[in-house]
């Protein structure tokens, strides 16, 4: 690959009173090595394009032009490409893209550019003066018939009801499980240095699993230990077990027999025959996280067995290596997920709101958080700085970091906010935490690009950004997507 010719580069709209206007050129479709090149580097030299940041699939470069018609193409890891979803026409060079950029008066001059990084460049003047390929949609989008999605959603859904859990099973790996009488105290902590958010519970005078003790359970309980009328005090933790919690949720929750005994609530699971339509059905109608796979090799279901905790993230695992190298037959999985029913997504001028996306700045208070993520039922809040940028992200599972060095038993919940409860977060992970939990696409990404990164392990939700500025646009769920194809 040849370096860019900075002669050119420099002479390409060089003039007295030719004004310049800075683009930026996105590649949303993934690559190893991805550059541009055009009639404005004189076709002979390319400029290198690099991954947005938290959007590894997204590459992007700016470049200063000049008003006037525009050829380019893109050089993905050694082939020359093109951007169907952008104008194109045929020229010398094959397909290429098009661009053209009127006179304006209003037009940047290079005696008036910034001398600092082209990266700066405000997203809004971008989108002024010239539709750019980071989410913008034109005429050329991908559009199918009522019948082509039908028949999408049909292929999935007869895929997932002929494949059973058993597939889920890995090849190894462990389970952990909760006896219902562990002190809710050392249970938080078990949950915080396993890294996990949630736990089957094991009755052992029933011989069964009882339940689940999730991360919204440490977030109920971290919230009564705020409460100055609270019942529970930081030494009843010591001895307060987790069917004592269970007991008197389900009072709270009114959750009672006739006789005023709570009643008994039956565990949501799976067996390792079941299908995985089924499993998924019952993971978005409880509103789960997870379905325990359990296997009883008696006819009555004594002595059963843990083997896996199914989620949403598994299962989707499941289509996508399915249907990796036939996604071009199904019409669905090509729309861009901006154009389609997916996710939550802030509202326009003009706009009718629907499900509110929830936001929070750092320095709101955790309780502030901890309230919105009772109260709107979402298991994720994006944090974001004035500019509705994200910055990142506040999950449930975040609660379990409280547990270091018994940070809730001595927490304010008010004053401490949300920017100190995530440094405790990552204080208690890996250095590139940060980075791993921040996981974003763009509304120009096609929905199989979506589905493949939210299959991977630990990714529940993608945050929509704008490509550059990072200003949140929505929120596309495992949730969100079941819920799409299986409409």
């Amino acid at each position: 690959m040849l370096p860019l010719r900075m002669d050119y580069a420099r002479e390409t709209g060089r003039g007295v009173g030719i004004p310049i206007v800075p683009i930026r050129f996105v590649w949303p479709y993934g690559g190893k090595n991805v550059s541009l090149c055009g009639s404005f580097t004189g076709w002979s030299g390319h400029y290198q394009m690099i991954p947005a940041e938290g959007c590894p699939s997204v590459f992007q470069t700016i470049c200063n032009l000049a008003p006037g018609y525009h050829e380019y193409k893109f050089f993905v890891d050694g082939e020359w490409r093109y951007d169907d979803r952008q104008p194109y026409a045929s020229g010398n060079y094959g397909t290429v893209n098009t661009l053209l950029l009127a006179r304006d008066s209003d037009y940047v001059t290079t005696n008036q550019m910034n001398s600092g990084s082209s990266m700066d460049v405000d997203n809004e003047a971008f989108r002024r003066l010239v539709r750019v390929t980071d989410g913008s949609f034109h005429d050329n989008i991908p559009r199918i018939s009522e019948a082509d999605l039908e028949f999408s959603r049909l292929r999935i859904s007869d895929f997932l009801s002929s494949h059973t859990t058993y597939e889920l099973l890995p090849e190894s790996g462990k389970v952990i499980a909760l006896d219902i009488d562990l002190p809710v105290k050392q249970a938080f902590h078990i949950l915080h240095e396993q890294g996990i958010s949630v736990a089957p519970l094991w009755d052992v005078y029933k011989g069964k699993f009882v339940g689940v003790l999730s991360a919204l359970d440490f977030i109920l309980i971290t919230k009564e230990l705020g409460r100055h009328e609270s019942n529970l005090s930081e030494e009843e933790l010591e001895t307060y077990t987790i069917s004592s919690w269970k007991e008197a949720k389900s009072y709270s929750n009114r959750h009672v027999d006739g006789s005023g005994r709570p009643l008994e609530r039956q565990l949501i699971h799976a067996g390792p025959d079941e299908n995985l339509k089924n499993v998924a059905l019952k993971i978005m109608r409880s509103g789960v996280s997870t379905v325990p796979i359990i296997h009883s090799s008696s006819g009555d279901g004594s002595n059963p067995q843990l083997l896996h905790l199914s989620s949403l993230s598994g299962i989707l695992k499941c289509i996508c290596r399915y249907f990796r190298h036939s996604s071009a037959l199904l019409p669905i999985l090509q729309l861009p997920v901006g154009t389609i029913p997916l996710g939550t997504w802030v509202p326009k001028i003009g706009e009718q709101c629907g499900r509110p996306l929830a936001m929070l700045r750092a320095s709101a208070s955790l309780g502030s958080a901890l309230d919105l993520l009772v109260q709107a039922g979402v298991s994720s809040i994006p944090i974001v700085d004035d500019n509705d940028s994200l910055l990142d992200i506040y999950s449930r599972s975040d609660i379990t970091a409280l547990a270091k060095e018994k940070v809730y038993t001595h927490i304010n919940l008010e004053e401490m906010t949300v920017n100190q409860a995530l440094q405790l977060s990552q204080d208690s992970s890996s250095p590139s935490f940060s980075s791993q939990r921040c996981h974003m696409c763009l509304r120009s990404d096609p929905l199989h690009h979506v589905m493949e990164r939210l299959a991977k392990p630990g990714v529940r939700r993608l945050i929509v950004v704008e490509a550059g500025s990072k200003h949140v646009e929505g929120i596309i769920t495992l949730s969100d997507v079941f819920r799409f194809i299986l409409a």
